[in-house]
């Protein structure tokens, strides 16, 4: 028993002294990217300068005031397919890392048996033989001193990291997309509304040159024209009815699940409410990015796989070592003299592989460098992503405002030509041209408002925003 105890003891200290690795110290890397967002020209809006709350700091409840559209998110956060494998495969990867975590431990075991066999002898009787055992101790159980299972853990455990953080980028993705794809869906439902109250405007002017042409007041061409008019908005209607039905279904496939028709958009002019942030800095905003996060556990993984690599070039130290008792009757195991110990240390330690041990290395030390190169990347596309939507949302309040300034210019000009068509002044014609324009310019002004807030959300979604 002194001597398990001794060689437990003996390992822990070797365990102790070799506690540090082999690996490269870790430093990170550079930003490959400018230090501040541009300011001129497209850029110039009010969120680049906004002294507001950053994405990350905000909570994607508070972002979206829309009571239903939380609802939805929600229901997505509960129900996506996407996100529930991202969430197993953060399990998957803890019981990995404790598999690795657990090689710098010695495994104990207990076992217990028992042997009987014939042996044959030509001179005398067969002789048959009883042997029983019962014992503990440890098997092959590797003294870290260079580190290379402790690197090994290292790296399970940044793999560990780098899991959790792809299921929170798997989220931020989820959160923008359901909320892009409600708001889709209620600009479609509204033009859907828009095309309807069109179609009974045409309709009635339809009727009154119908009646005008029977009349003898209006010309055939008039009547065919506002027939045509009529004509156009009920194709628009049915195309629109089509769409509508897609949003719904993409919908509900991105949210996992059926959605309550109560919880459905009716149009998007309600939904205007968005919290606005701040884009922040650089260097604070796109570290906080869990892609980033994750291709930076990535590269620390790398980087202590290098170490194990180094590791292998030095001897390897195993020790199998048990104590028990052993009798050859089973109601004699426990008596005194049945006591028995074994205690076999190894050590093995490369001299000729044909290179495998440096070949080995440098597998390593390129992996490392591969995941510098994608952390780099990862970094200046999250980079881009961010001041793509800071240019358009630079311009969408200008736009916003030209095309409002359309829509009541096309109001006015469709009510005059109205008037001077009844009162025999204009054809038909300069009728259905203002028709056509307001329209035009209505579906214009839906489409900017839908910019707007889809620009908002994915500027939440590229500062990082959403994660919790």
């Amino acid at each position: 028993m002194k001597l398990i105890s001794l060689s437990l003891t003996l390992g822990a200290i070797l365990t102790l002294t070799g506690c540090s690795t082999m690996a490269p110290k870790y430093a990170r890397p550079d930003a490959p990217v400018s230090s501040t967002w541009p300011s001129e020209g497209a850029y110039k809006n009010e969120i680049a300068k906004a002294d507001g709350p950053l994405a990350a700091a905000i909570s994607w409840n508070d972002f979206f005031t829309d009571d239903r559209l939380k609802k939805v998110i929600a229901l997505a956060l509960e129900n996506n397919r996407d996100l529930r494998v991202a969430a197993l495969n953060i399990e998957k990867m803890r019981a990995q890392y404790q598999i690795q975590r657990a090689d710098i431990f010695p495994e104990i075991n207990v076992g217990a048996g028992a042997l009987a066999q014939r042996i044959p002898d030509p001179k005398t009787h067969a002789v048959t033989t009883h042997q029983y055992s019962v014992g503990l101790g440890f098997s092959a159980y590797e003294l870290d001193l260079f580190g290379r299972v402790r690197s090994l853990k290292d790296r399970a455990l940044e793999e560990f990291f780098a899991t959790g953080e792809a299921r929170r980028s798997v989220q931020i993705s989820l959160i923008a997309e359901v909320a892009n794809s409600y708001l889709v869906l209620a600009a479609d439902r509204e033009r859907l509304k828009i095309s309807k109250d069109t179609l009974a405007n045409r309709q009635t002017s339809y009727d009154l040159v119908k009646r005008r042409f029977e009349a003898g007041a209006s010309s055939e061409l008039d009547l065919r024209q506002a027939q045509t008019s009529v004509d156009s908005a009920r194709v628009d209607i049915a195309r629109l009815t089509s769409q509508v039905a897609q949003d719904e279904n993409a919908l509900a496939l991105i949210v996992g699940s059926q959605i309550p028709a109560e919880l459905l958009p009716e149009e998007l002019s309600p939904i205007t409410a968005l919290k606005e942030i701040s884009a922040g800095l650089p260097s604070e905003v796109l570290q906080r990015r869990p892609d980033i996060m994750q291709a930076e556990h990535m590269l620390k993984a790398a980087n202590a796989n290098i170490g194990a690599a180094r590791a292998a070039f030095f001897p390897r130290i195993a020790l199998t070592t048990s104590i028990g008792l052993s009798s050859d009757q089973l109601s004699g195991l426990f008596n005194t003299g049945t006591r028995i110990w074994s205690f076999a240390p190894q050590i093995t330690m490369p001299i000729f592989d044909t290179g495998g041990t440096s070949a080995g290395l440098k597998v390593t030390e390129v992996d490392r460098e591969i995941y510098l190169a994608r952390y780099e990347k990862a970094i200046q596309s999250a980079f881009r992503e961010v001041v793509d939507t800071l240019a358009q949302r630079g311009t969408l309040g200008d736009q916003m405002a030209a095309q409002q300034s359309l829509v009541e210019a096309a109001t006015i000009s469709y009510r005059l030509s109205d008037v001077r068509y009844k009162n025999g002044i204009d054809s038909y014609l300069s009728v259905l041209d203002s028709q056509r324009s307001l329209y035009s310019a209505q579906q214009g002004l839906i489409a900017i408002r839908l910019s707007r807030l889809t620009n908002l959300v994915t500027l939440y979604k590229v500062l990082g925003g959403g994660a919790s």
